[in-house]
């Protein structure tokens, strides 16, 4: 489905260490969680699920393929990007093309490493980025609201929508909020709203990017961005760049052992493609076989139609019915003809609401 997080931050915070890693170690993890490189600084990264693993063990699958997650190293920020200074532009249209942002924050001390104002700060950091990016929707709305308010006026439906539900966000940005806090009040204007594609209204998840010896637990700094996090309703997560950056090319009992000795059950990345993936509110169905096991993404809230078109638009367009076991019944059941044998084999119709987990087997005629 394309869906793509964009990983931005300030000079020097280790946003590219980190985006290297993320995309090495996942080349390196063998063919359950491959990676491809699309163009110089956008990865595709396998979403590690260990049901997965599981649902091909029973089904003696040849094949295990993950579902997969975009990644896109976006330029360095610096104040005055609203207006174009340093890259600015650049990074504002990039940013505009992905579906949700890391951001990633220094949250280490290291005299060799100048940080570009000169001090260690992350929530400061997390606002200068904000600041821009609030400045650029607050420029564009400021020209988009009052021109949709005149045309209500005139009776235009859609216009009166765009002047309710933009201005909210215009109300929210002048107080100094993200355009994310507004609230649509129906189908309708979530629609208006997700088509203004304002750089503020996209998710956010926020990385500490903390010394080796704050790996497992953090420190002041990354406490701070958590704090941050909470009051916004946003999410973070804690990662050493540098202990992510010494795990590419181990091997994966290597790997494990330099995990255990950090104090860690696992990667910091694994926790940012999950963080990731869960951000954009995504499930995840299989389609399992003796050829393949896969694991295929949807919106939280899709119907069987719509999973049935993630695998191609030829099976929702001619969607019959989806033939659907539950993780857990598949697996306590050893499969398939386990499932079908005790009755846990559903036939769900186009109404159904796919469940994440779900085993699915779609009929369709075209």
């Amino acid at each position: 489905m394309g869906f793509k997080c964009g990983i931005v931050g300030l000079p020097n915070v280790g946003k590219s260490t980190l985006f290297n890693a993320l995309t090495e170690t996942q080349a390196a993890q063998a063919a359950n969680y491959p990676f491809c490189t699309i163009e110089p600084n956008v990865g595709n990264v396998g979403v590690p699920d260990a049901r997965l693993d599981a649902l091909a063990a029973i089904a003696h699958s040849a094949k295990i393929i993950p579902t997969q997650l975009g990644f896109v190293d976006i330029a360095g920020l610096v104040r005055g990007a609203s207006k174009g200074e340093g890259l600015g532009n650049q990074f504002l249209g990039n940013i505009r093309e992905v579906d949700a942002i890391i951001h990633v924050l220094r949250c280490f001390e290291d005299v060799d490493i100048q940080h570009v104002e000169n001090r260690v700060d992350p929530v400061s950091d997390a606002d200068t980025v904000e600041t821009e990016l609030m400045l650029s929707d607050l420029e564009s709305l400021e020209k988009r609201v009052p021109a949709a308010q005149k045309k209500a006026t005139q009776g235009d439906k859609e216009a009166k929508i765009a002047a309710s539900v933009l201005g909210q966000a215009l109300d929210l940005l002048r107080e100094g909020k993200p355009a994310r806090m507004t609230r649509p009040k129906d189908e309708e204007e979530a629609r208006v709203f997700a088509q203004a594609q304002l750089l503020t209204a996209k998710p956010v998840l926020y990385v500490c990017n903390v010394e080796e010896t704050a790996a497992a637990e953090g420190n002041a700094h990354s406490a701070a961005v958590y704090a941050k996090a909470k009051a916004e309703g946003a999410n973070a997560v804690i990662v050493s760049a540098a202990i992510e950056s010494e795990l590419v090319g181990m091997e994966p009992e290597e790997r494990m052992v330099f995990l255990e000795e950090m104090g860690l059950h696992e990667t910091g990345l694994a926790r940012i493609i999950r963080s990731g993936y869960d951000l954009l509110h995504l499930i995840t169905f299989f389609t399992v076989g003796p050829k393949e096991a896969r694991a295929w993404t949807v919106t939280a809230g899709a119907k069987a139609p719509q999973g049935a078109g993630a695998i191609h638009s030829d099976f929702e367009r001619g969607f019959i019915r989806a033939e659907t076991i539950a993780y857990a019944d598949y697996i306590a059941l050893n499969g398939e003809a386990g499932a079908r044998e005790a009755g846990k084999l559903r036939q769900e119709g186009k109404e159904y609401l796919v469940q994440d987990g779900d085993v699915m087997h779609f009929k369709f005629n075209v």
